[in-house]
């Protein structure tokens, strides 16, 4: 567990809670001369809560942020954030998505009045009914101490002022609200020393506990648990909320299937930008989820592929003109479909123009393949350049693809795992020539094989990791070796800090 360091004005500001050997006045945290640390360095404080009340640029709280992001620490709030919330112009930027909440908050009744003050202490508020913007708030401008107006013109609610509020400007009640915000946004302080010493690092995975197909079944997860703790590792599930406390981790592995516009990819790019090990990078949201760029980048690159060309919305040319050189049936896809959504068998030209008609209406692009028709598809999964598994998805019974979305229930086909030895070398030589053109993240690339043939139909940046499926010929070993990698990276960041 990485030390945590707690920045007052004054010590005597903390007299209404909880002694914590975690805090330091803001004069001894700026006076601290802190050099190039060594792995063995017994002072290897990477968490900074900055609760200073000068944060105006140049302030004393100001330089607190500044110079524990030169020495490599993470604090709360980063100077970025500060800056932001000194231009109103700024704030306003990174909120004007508020306000479909703030009109139904209005609908709901939870705003009354002309005008309305809410104070934002780790993401939580004193008002239940506002609970959700103070979150929202929070997850925007991660900053610990807010104080937010409201008004009411032309009978639409609106942010007026955002700004941060000093420690000891906090009431009785906001103080007991601040102590367990405190304590739920960082655990790591009330615990004991001996308690901190178990383990050397913190990873957080983020789940979905309301996702249908989730990426890690409930006992991948514990898995994943036991695994890193065995390593040194305290592993915690956290979900979308906690998205203001990225910074108290030091790696982030996504268990919830990627978008691009979706929290997934903003609490990528927010765990990078904080200096975190982050599986699946933001880097490989970008270029895995989209099939448009797969098939342009596979091609590009002389991996092979399924034989297919891209369809521009705005393209006068016949359908028939454009696909002559392909042969029916072909595959439809959107560019950014997963789980076998949005792909679509189509089986002559009259059927090609009614479904990308339909697809049409949500992308510019749209890709169309040859269809291969095989019993099952291999997954081989790859991380850090290396493959760390193989299986085979087979078909869902009666249907072309591994689910089939066709009823009220999704099926799949079953599965079979196989040690890595046991498969064709031109698989493997393919998956990993595809994956090195990604990165060295966890992927899964599903490939087709018919014949002497083998082609990449797609390199998945969040692939399937599920307790009796992908784990069925490497056991515990399989999780061990994933967070095995988490911990590497996070060692090699503590040697160059």
């Amino acid at each position: 567990m990485c030390p945590l360091r707690i920045v007052v004005d004054r010590l005597d500001d903390w007299q209404p809670y909880y002694p914590s050997e975690d805090l330091i006045g803001a004069d001894d945290f700026l006076a601290q001369d802190r050099r190039h640390r060594t792995g063995d360095d017994p002072d290897r404080t990477s968490h900074v809560i900055n609760l200073c009340g000068e944060l105006d640029y140049l302030g004393t709280g100001y330089y607190v942020s500044l110079l524990a992001q030169a020495r490599g620490q993470r604090v709360l709030p980063t100077v970025e954030t500060l800056n932001e919330l000194s231009r109103k112009a700024l704030v306003d930027l990174q909120l004007d998505t508020l306000a479909p909440l703030l009109d139904e908050l209005a609908r709901q009744g939870s705003l009354v009045g002309g005008t309305l003050t809410l104070r934002v202490l780790f993401g939580e508020c004193r008002e239940p009914a506002l609970a959700r913007l103070a979150r929202k708030l929070f997850e925007r401008l991660p900053c610990p101490l807010l104080e937010a107006r409201l008004v009411r013109r032309h009978d639409l609610w609106r942010l007026a002022r955002l700004r941060p509020i000093r420690l000891r400007d906090l009431a009785p009640d906001e103080q007991d609200l601040f102590a367990s915000a405190l304590n739920r946004h960082s655990r790591q302080v009330w615990r004991t020393p001996k308690a901190r010493r178990r383990y050397r690092f913190d990873l957080a995975i983020l789940v979905d506990p309301q996702e249908a197909l989730p990426p890690s079944n409930r006992g991948a997860l514990k898995a994943f648990i036991r695994a890193g703790r065995r390593l040194g590792i305290d592993v915690s599930l956290i979900t979308r909320r906690d998205a203001g406390r990225l910074a108290e981790f030091d790696s982030l592995f996504i268990r919830e299937t990627t978008a691009l516009d979706h929290h997934t990819y903003r609490m990528a790019r927010r765990a990078e930008h904080e200096g975190l090990v982050v599986i699946d990078a933001p880097r490989d949201i970008l270029r895995c989820t989209n099939k448009v760029y797969l098939h342009a980048l596979l091609r590009a690159r002389g991996v092979p592929a399924p034989d297919g060309m891209l369809l521009q919305r705005g393209d006068r040319r016949p359908l028939a003109e454009r696909v002559a050189a392909l042969g029916f049936p072909l595959v439809l896809k959107v560019p950014d479909g997963a789980f076998s959504r949005g792909v679509v068998k189509v089986t002559d030209l009259a059927h090609l123009e009614r479904e990308s008609a339909r697809l049409f209406q949500a992308s510019a692009l749209l890709l169309v393949q040859e269809w291969l028709p095989t019993e099952y598809d291999w997954r081989i999964g790859v991380l850090d350049g290396q493959v760390i598994f193989a299986s085979r998805y087979y078909m869902a019974r009666g249907h072309w693809q591994i689910y089939d979305h066709s009823g009220t229930r999704v099926k799949s086909g079953g599965f079979t795992t196989h040690d890595p030895g046991e498969v064709p070398p031109a698989v493997l030589k393919a998956a990993l020539r595809a994956c090195r053109l990604i990165g060295d993240g966890l992927y899964g690339v599903d490939l087709k094989q018919a014949g002497e043939r083998v082609v990449v139909i797609e390199v998945n940046d969040n692939p399937n990791v599920d307790a009796g499926v992908e784990d069925t010929v490497q056991g515990r070993g399989l999780y061990e070796r994933i967070m095995g990698v988490f911990l590497a990276r996070m060692e090699a960041r503590v040697q160059r800090g």
